[in-house]
């Protein structure tokens, strides 16, 4: 037999996958291998000091060198005269003179050099078991803790460090444990051993200690001097078993509306907005920035969670103002890890398996069901004779020739239960004073729930097959005591493969192909030159679609690349004016695409000319032969970006009382096609902007700010191009005031804050220069007039109108929050706020056609839209005891929006058809009255005009809306249509849950769901499609559910079965409406900790609740029949090097 070949193996992909393991961890290996004793032995010294203090001599050494010294307070005098002269010397002479005649010895380890007295030799009594432990406590910056605790363990001895956190333990026993703690940084257990000298380093416990939080532009700010709305989450919380960073969104970020559509591997993201949307016109993303540079939701998703610093969402319009028209939908602040000025480098390995499941997948009947339903089916339906004769329904109950009576479960036989998921990264970070850096590199794999059939009838394997491999490197260069210059690479490849039809669409066929019509195969002979797929003719493509044929006859793989290079320049200008800085960016981003298919058309068989006595048939194809001959195809795109800015900031403090910060930022780029298709296309995109902040402090309890952003955008014309967008914000701290001093205890922090501020957005949704005329000569001319009184003229024809007054979209946005924190660990925020967008850009609708404008596009700001809603975030965090850590996150977002004006009919006589005054994304349709009981209420009902066949009892009733005057058409039509439940949209999300850890044992659950959300079901419906020209399978929903004669019911779930496409049945009505909302455990967490080590097991998308149990209610309205989202049991191993 000749059937396709293709040549694609997924264990060419393993190898690779392993190969690039290889070569990244031998490269971070061989980092962490550098030999740091040449520095002790080349770097030298040339200096002479007379008579000067002894630590003047140690800062000159540690200024002009690596070297750092550590030293406790009994162990020298730091302002002893000391008198020194050396040339072109290494450290080890230099330290031998200079501590000639002193009790001193010194030991070298890396770059910190460790003083501390000679040991000097003393008679103990026998009898005394008593020694001494000494040191200092300091903090990750190696500064010292005054007040420090540290406790004997199991005993009341202990000791509170002096100011330069030096402490001093008489011992009573052997070995002790130490515990030392001090509020805002983790308690630690050290065991003393047989050291005398023990220095202790606090991790600061980042739950507990004040928040700094990025802003705009990567600047960090105190939580308590912000008066811009911005939430900042811990790295950890979205460290969650997904394959895409943005589904650990939704109720988990405060002001975040997300909703995830689909689990096909490759294409999980979630869809998410800032405080939901405010335009109907073009984009409404919010704006994303990594490192201070655009990125895309694509870009976002790749990212790794272990490599995330920060991640900020900016909200209101004094948060976004600096990034000008970019951030009028809010924007997101990602920054990456950087290195750290350490003893050794800290290495982090985490290593992760997972197996996932399609959560919800709708259920079909059984071939038997099916047969009987449909001639069930066929005595509603007018004129069909067309039925299962009982013979095939018992010769298919009885298992008979499996080819003539054939049973299928598509959905069983094209996918598996299981598929499984691998995610590596291996990051190092570490340096010295003058380099540091940090490197991560990722590789995850995920596979799809399809069955590798390809593989049985052709050399491939069609099942989905996603790799990404992410670097990210970022390298900062201290050149002077002043100057910082960055380095950031951050590269990601994605190698996907999998059926050349779409995912979604080979689910959606596996659900709604005909169970009893055909086989999949038949048995082929020996000369056959392709295989004998099952069908039936009559469709107009010549048969129906058999989906495993369809599947596996052929494939389809990606390939992209984004590489993103930046280069950072931090002057500190104090030579010029203390607190005054210039920073600088240059990064370039290139992105490329590529797509290669291959597939070959199948041939499809029927029976006839059954013999039940032989048990034999005649195999007919369908149509005319097709060659199974190889076809190939693809698709090449891509594009580029550079991206300049520049600002100086001022930043200073007077008196210890007044808080002063301005800057001013210029920023510019161009974006190009790489491989542009016309000259539009070939055309470098360009903006350009500037912005600047002033902002003024005083004592921490008055606050203000004002922002502004200065944009151009090549959209709009010439005196349109340059907009100008200001915000103003107030802040007050309350518990700053004397008056609060009683209620300080209790609540440390009291923050109330307000802001306005303009947006602006020029991402209009259709296409550049759209100010600009367009004319054409193609075509047939244009047409004047209406009805029968039409005139067709020939010669050019305007595409689109020329409107010199096009400009931006701009959104006024009023913020007013507060920030409290109450007793130890609890915090809480809430802001309310209210956005009006203007001047929305959109098609006119109403010319009318008697113009000759029917084909002509005419444009312009026509719109205006309202936004509204609250957000809030409540956190618990506390250190019970030393064993015993809890906590708690919650958040709570609602927005809501209203179109206030747009372009559309005046429908004066029908306002329940208008837009206006409704939330974007509404569902419109008919209010349902129930089913038609019997043929005499179908005579006194109205007429239902849509209705294509033949009123009967089953069929759905509508309602007759009233008209503005109260009167009606009477008849059901489209003028009956109304808005209905709420947007498609939630327009509520939120989330909560626990965390503990006691000992090394740790817990954590989070749940999320949705409000204010509902469904329109359709396209589901069985037997027939709306053309007619297939037979579909049926929902057990419907099959349980559905009005019969023998079971007339008028509140049947659904109405009688037809198996032609019934109009009257099928529209969007109250009848399919659906509440969406839900409630999900959405991850649940248990880990061990063990040293460096932590081993540990969670799950995604446990569990849900909601009144709709049809599909996952977060996938949306339709059918259902796309790919579910995906249930995850994930094992996971993380170790730490240091």
């Amino acid at each position: 037999m000749e059937n396709c070949k293709f040549t694609t193996s997924r264990s060419v992909k393993r190898y690779k996958f392993l190969f690039v393991l290889a070569i990244l961890l031998s490269s971070f290996l061989s980092v962490y291998a550098e030999d740091v004793s040449n520095y002790v032995e080349e770097k030298t010294f040339t200096f002479s000091f007379e008579n000067v203090p002894l630590k003047q001599v140690l800062s000159h050494i540690e200024k002009n060198s690596e070297f750092i010294f550590v030293y406790y307070g009994e162990t020298i005098n730091p302002n002893r005269k000391v008198s020194i002269k050396v040339t072109n010397q290494p450290i080890r002479p230099v330290l031998d003179k200079l501590f000639k005649g002193m009790s001193v010895e010194y030991t070298i380890d890396n770059r910190q050099i460790t003083l501390k007295k000679v040991a000097q030799k003393k008679v103990q009594p026998q009898s005394s078991k008593r020694k001494t432990i000494q040191g200092f406590v300091l903090d990750k910056d190696e500064q010292p803790i005054t007040g420090a605790t540290i406790k004997i363990k199991d005993s009341t001895t202990g000791a509170l460090t002096d100011i330069e956190g030096f402490y001093k333990l008489e011992l009573e026993e052997e070995n002790p444990v130490l515990i030392v703690s001090f509020m805002g940084y983790i308690t630690q257990e050290v065991k003393v051993g047989k050291k005398s000298i023990l220095n202790i380093q606090l991790e600061e416990d980042t739950k507990a200690l004040d928040e700094v939080v990025v802003t705009a532009f990567g600047i960090g700010q105190k939580k308590e001097s912000l008066v811009g709305a911005i939430q900042q989450i811990r790295p950890e919380q979205l460290r969650v078993p997904s394959s895409r960073l943005s589904s650990s969104f939704a109720g988990r970020l405060s002001g975040v509306i997300a909703v995830q559509r689909s689990g096909e591997p490759g294409a999980d993201g979630a869809s998410f907005w800032i405080r939901g949307a405010s335009t109907f016109s073009g984009a409404t993303d919010p704006l994303i920035i990594l490192d201070g540079v655009e990125i895309d939701a694509t870009q976002l998703n790749n990212l790794d969670p272990e490599v995330i610093e920060s991640f900020s969402i900016l909200k209101d319009a004094t948060a976004t103002a600096l990034y000008g028209t970019r951030g009028a939908n809010g924007v997101m602040v990602v920054t990456t890890k950087n290195g750290e000025n350490l003893k050794k480098p800290i290495i982090n390995f985490r290593v992760e398996g997972a197996i996932s499941q399609l959560t919800n997948v709708p259920k079909m009947v059984d071939g038997i069901t099916y047969m009987r339903l449909y001639n069930e089916a066929q005595t509603r339906t007018p004129e069909t004779t067309d039925i299962y004769s009982d013979e095939k329904i018992n010769a298919t109950i009885d298992g008979v020739n499996p080819y003539m009576y054939p049973n299928i479960d598509w959905y069983n036989e094209m996918f598996k239960k299981n598929t499984f998921a691998e995610r590596f990264n291996f990051n190092i970070r570490g340096g010295s004073s003058r380099v540091d850096y940090f490197m991560s590199a990722s590789v995850k794999h995920s596979d799809g729930n399809l069955k590798s059939l390809s593989k049985d009838f052709y050399s491939f394997n069609n099942n989905i097959n996603v790799y990404n491999y992410d670097f990210v490197n970022n390298l900062n260069i201290k050149a002077t005591n002043t100057t910082k210059i960055s380095l950031g690479l951050n590269v990601s490849v994605r190698d996907w493969s999998g059926p050349y039809s779409s995912a979604g669409s080979v689910f959606s066929s596996a659900l709604n192909a005909n169970p009893v019509d055909f086989p999949i195969r038949f048995p082929g002979q020996e000369d056959d030159t392709h295989i004998r797929w099952g069908g039936r003719s009559g469709a107009p493509n010549g048969s129906y679609v058999n989906p495993v044929a369809d599947f596996v006859s052929g494939y389809s793989s990606t390939y992209s690349t984004s590489v993103t290079a930046n280069l950072r320049f931090n002057q500190d200008l104090k030579m010029i004016m203390k607190g005054l800085k210039l920073n600088a960016i240059v990064s370039y981003y290139n992105y490329s695409y590529s797509k290669v298919y291959r597939y070959c058309n199948v041939n499809q068989y029927e029976t006839s000319m059954y013999n039940p006595q032989e048990d034999t048939y005649d195999l007919n194809i369908i149509g005319n032969e097709q060659s199974t001959e190889l076809k190939t195809g693809g698709s090449n795109s891509g594009n580029r970006r550079l991206y300049l800015q520049a600002s100086l900031d001022y930043n200073r403090t007077f008196n210890d009382v007044h808080k002063v910060n301005v800057m001013f930022l210029y920023n510019q780029e161009q974006n190009d096609v790489n491989n542009p298709s016309d000259l539009l296309t070939s055309l470098p995109r360009r903006k350009q902007g500037i912005a600047g902040r002033l902002s003024y402090g005083f004592a921490g309890r008055y606050l203000a700010e004002f922002n502004f952003g200065y944009n151009g955008s090549e959209n709009f014309p010439k005196n349109k191009k340059f907009g100008f967008f200001p915000s103003v914000a107030i802040g007050y701290n309350l518990s700053e005031e004397k008056f609060w001093e009683p209620l300080r205890n209790i609540i440390p922090q009291f923050k109330i804050r307000a802001s306005w501020g303009l947006v602006g957005n020029d991402q209009t949704g259709a296409g550049r220069f759209t100010f600009l005329e367009n004319l054409t000569n193609s075509g047939a001319g244009f047409t004047t007039g209406t009805g029968n009184q039409t005139h067709t003229n020939s010669g050019p024809v305007w595409k689109r109108y020329a409107n010199p007054n096009l400009t931006w979209e701009v959104g006024e946005k009023w913020n007013a929050g507060i920030d409290v924190r109450i007793l130890k660990g609890f915090s809480f925020s809430a802001d309310i706020f209210k956005e009006v967008r203007k001047e929305i850009f959109m098609d006119r609708g109403t010319i009318p056609t008697l113009m000759g404008l029917g084909n002509v596009t005419v444009q312009g700001n026509l719109g205006k839209m309202r936004n509204w809603g609250i957000d809030t975030s409540v956190d618990y965090n506390n250190q019970i005891n030393k064993d015993l850590f809890v906590s708690f996150k919650g958040t709570f977002t609602f927005a809501h929006n209203k179109i206030l004006e747009m372009d559309e009919p005046e429908f004066s006589l029908y306002p329940n058809r208008l837009k206006v005054g409704h939330s974007l994304n509404t569902i419109f349709g008919y209010v349902a009255d129930g089913l038609f009981t019997d043929e005499n209420m179908i005579n006194n009902s109205l007429p239902q005009q849509f209705a294509n066949l033949p009123l009967m009892p089953g069929d759905i009733k509508y309602k007759d809306i009233p008209n503005a005057l109260g009167g009606t058409d009477n008849a059901i039509n489209e003028y009956d249509k109304v808005a209905l439940g709420y947007p498609s949209v939630p327009e509520i999300v939120y989330g909560f849950g626990p965390s503990i850890k006691y000992k090394n044992l740790d817990f954590s659950l989070f749940f999320q769901g949705t409000g204010r959300v509902s469904l329109m079901m359709s396209g589901f419906h069985p037997f027939t499609n709306d053309n007619n020209t297939a037979k579909r399978g049926i929902l057990d929903y419907v099959a349980d559910g559905c009005w019969t004669t023998d079971n007339p019911n008028p509140n049947a779930s659904y109405p009688r079965l037809t198996t032609a496409y019934n109009t009257n049945n099928n529209q969007n009505s109250t009848f399919w409406l659906r509440n969406a909302a839900f409630l999900k455990l959405k991850n649940a967490e248990i880990g061990y900790n063990f040293k460096n080590m932590r081993i540990y097991v969670s799950g995604n998308n446990l569990l849900t609740f909601s009144k709709f149990k049809l599909w996952d209610p977060e996938m949306g309205g339709g059918s259902g029949m796309s790919y579910p989202t995906q249930r995850t049991f994930n094992v996971g191993f993380q170790m730490t090097i240091n």
